[in-house]
């Protein structure tokens, strides 16, 4: 890839990630350009959580480079990873909720640590703009989680992963758990967040509909490496997962006509 290094949100470089003898990432490289959506699949074991981790620096790796938004992490801890981590915003699997907290509080917890300068009211009235940036009802802020849909329990984990405005967004399995109706509803609510916020997107997903609607490039963690193409041209790679992976049943409605298929879906 030829962008310059101010263009590239995330680098991966040599990656090395090993529980024990086992190596479950051996010389990883990655990179995603500010302003595209970035899938990322592989199989079971293939280490997508892990290197998501090690990307949002909650893992040291054994050896490699992850740099966002310019700053290498496995270089950080203390006050200058949390102050880094304020650049990008995530969203986890199951939503990650504190359950003995409402939405509006949910949604309020990296104001509180980030935004202290702000009155409360000013805090309440962004809180409020969040809620209602995903779609959620005005009164779902005062809500638990246990009291929401899993479709709901997602826009309130990205109304908290948006809080401080990031420009970098972070989502592992975004529509997973949700049916075929809720889980189009939220691939359009991040098509358009991604437009109108000018967002760089980085996601986890072996959802074919995401990626065909969504991710511009795709990487494929296959053999402890990755493999990136265009969503267009992964399809034609010759790597036995990512053949069985794009050519099977599930699939032969997006690799027949790819276009056709996205703006039928």
């Amino acid at each position: 890839m030829n962008a310059a290094n101010e263009d590239i949100a995330v680098e991966v470089r040599g990656l090395v990630n090993r529980f024990g003898r086992q190596a479950v990432h051996d010389g990883l490289d990655m990179q995603v350009v500010r302003g595209e959506v970035f899938g990322i699949l592989g199989g079971s074991g293939s280490g997508k959580s892990v290197l998501l981790r090690t990307i949002l620096g909650l893992r040291r790796p054994q050896a490699g480079s992850v740099h966002v938004n310019g700053v290498d992490l496995t270089q950080l801890g203390g006050a200058a990873m949390r102050e880094a981590k304020a650049g990008y915003g995530v969203t986890f699997q199951q939503g990650a909720l504190f359950s003995a907290l409402t939405v509006r509080e949910n949604v309020q917890l990296p104001m509180l640590e980030h935004l202290r300068h702000l009155p409360s009211d000013a805090l309440e009235e962004l809180t409020r703009l969040k809620i209602a940036l995903v779609g959620l009802p005005a009164d779902a802020g005062a809500k638990y989680p246990s009291q929401l849909s899993g479709g709901m329990i997602k826009r309130a984990a990205l109304a908290r992963a948006l809080a401080l405005d990031p420009k970098l967004l972070f989502l592992d399995e975004p529509t997973s758990g949700l049916d075929p109706i809720s889980a189009a509803a939220f691939d359009d609510l991040i098509a358009y967040l991604q437009k109108e916020l000018r967002l760089t997107v980085v996601m986890i997903t072996h959802d074919l509909d995401t990626i065909f609607r969504l991710c511009d490039r795709v990487g494929v963690i296959v053999d402890r490496k990755m493999i990136t193409d265009t969503r267009e041209r992964i399809v034609d790679n010759p790597h036995p997962w990512i053949k069985t992976y794009f050519h099977g049943t599930r699939a032969a409605r997006f690799v027949a006509k790819p276009e056709e298929a996205v703006h039928g879906a």
